[in-house]
């Protein structure tokens, strides 16, 4: 006898009640990610003779949608100022000082001004410090040396409050941030962090892989942008990094986009054709709109010291710098480079890196940074 079987309908998902929307996945599968994306076309005349040499362009990103910007996920617990900073040698040569409860005289002026050139405070202002606290102790204006630290504190926080200056992305849309900086001082992963923080603002945002000379530059800000479910407008090595921000323009315009964050090859102060690069850049964002980029970001390494300044002095000439993120503070960075930059350049320290994790990109607070340095107490 022959049995003939119904076959069973597929199961189709769960339905949300009437009137609810339907869940959003906390993280999408990298395949369903818009994180690689080649924008429009480059049929602009006004961009043809800004670029001279620009590659050809990608095929065109064929679905413009507005963003859905994903729930941000819970954010870890974060380790406190000190506990990031109390192994910088600044923190170390301060607490060392003053934990021996030292007598206040010359003496313990001049081991005062040997620690903070030490940890890369600058000559100049070091001594500048030290001295204006000579005279005041020369007037009895401290009691000890307690009074000397809390009065040493002051003066820190005075320096560097002027350029405690949050970035504030909400003027334009979308917003153009450029970065640029040095070889290794971890350009890419600031902007992937910065995706993070800004994701996690509820904004929508867009990433542009123009680092086309060092080739897992663009893999790595993919990477960064699956993680956060940003999308990245990339295209082939060796093409004109001009050409891919000028699309990652037109792309951020035409899908709404609240921020974008554009990558660039690092390279020396010295190299000056590279240098002459992000002067191209800019004038391609221009095409555009007229005030792009909105911020000139520059990525400096805390533990170079003193040499940050030079590369400061040399990358505000040709790119108009106007914020500064100091990364790898944690680490093995003496510290003092902060200062030196906020006396000799007065520009918008926006944010500083204490750790490798996404929430360890901290906005800057000038008395959280000098608390962070110096001994809570004699005896300490």
């Amino acid at each position: 006898m022959l049995k003939f079987w119904k076959k069973k309908p597929a199961e189709t998902p769960p339905q949300p009640p009437a009137g609810e929307a339907a869940p959003v996945p906390a993280e999408l599968p990298a395949a369903d990610m818009p994180h690689d994306a080649d924008a429009a076309s480059l049929d602009n005349p006004a961009l043809g003779e800004a670029l001279s040499e620009a590659s050809p362009p990608a095929e065109a990103q064929t679905e413009e949608q507005p963003f859905e910007v994903p729930a941000a996920a819970a954010a870890p617990a974060r380790r406190s100022w000190r506990e990031r900073l109390s192994g910088s040698s600044f923190a170390r040569g301060l607490s060392s000082l003053f934990s021996r409860n030292p007598k206040l005289d010359d003496a313990l002026l001049d081991e005062l001004e040997t620690t903070l050139i030490t940890a890369d405070v600058g000559i100049e202002a070091s001594t500048s410090l030290v001295e204006d606290l000579r005279k005041r102790m020369h007037k009895r204006e401290f009691a000890d040396a307690a009074a000397l630290l809390a009065a040493l504190r002051k003066e820190l926080v005075m320096l560097l409050a002027p350029v405690q200056r949050p970035l504030d992305v909400s003027g334009r849309k979308p917003y153009v941030v450029l970065t640029v900086g040095i070889n290794g001082v971890g350009k890419t992963t600031t902007i992937g962090k910065l995706a993070r923080r800004y994701r996690d603002e509820n904004r929508a945002v867009m990433l542009a892989a123009g680092d086309t000379f060092r080739a897992a530059a663009v893999e790595q800000l993919k990477t960064w942008g699956a993680r956060n479910s940003v999308p990245v407008i990339a295209q082939g090595q060796d093409a004109d990094s001009a050409s891919v921000i000028f699309d990652a323009l037109q792309a951020a315009r035409s899908r709404g986009a609240d921020v974008l964050i554009a990558d660039t090859a690092g390279r020396l102060h010295t190299q000056g054709g590279l240098m002459d690069e992000l002067g191209k850049i800019a004038r391609v964002l221009k095409k555009i709109d007229a005030e792009a980029p909105h911020e000139v970001l520059m990525v400096i390494d805390g533990t170079t010291g003193q040499n940050a300044v030079s590369q400061v002095r040399q990358f505000r000439q040709i790119v108009g710098v106007t914020g500064l993120v100091v990364t790898k503070l944690d680490g093995t960075a003496k510290g003092g480079v902060v200062f030196a930059l906020a006396r000799e350049f007065g520009l918008p320290i926006r944010y500083v890196g204490l750790g490798e994790s996404a929430t360890d990109l901290r906005v800057f607070e000038a008395e959280a940074y000098v608390d962070g340095l110096l001994p809570a107490d004699i005896g300490a």
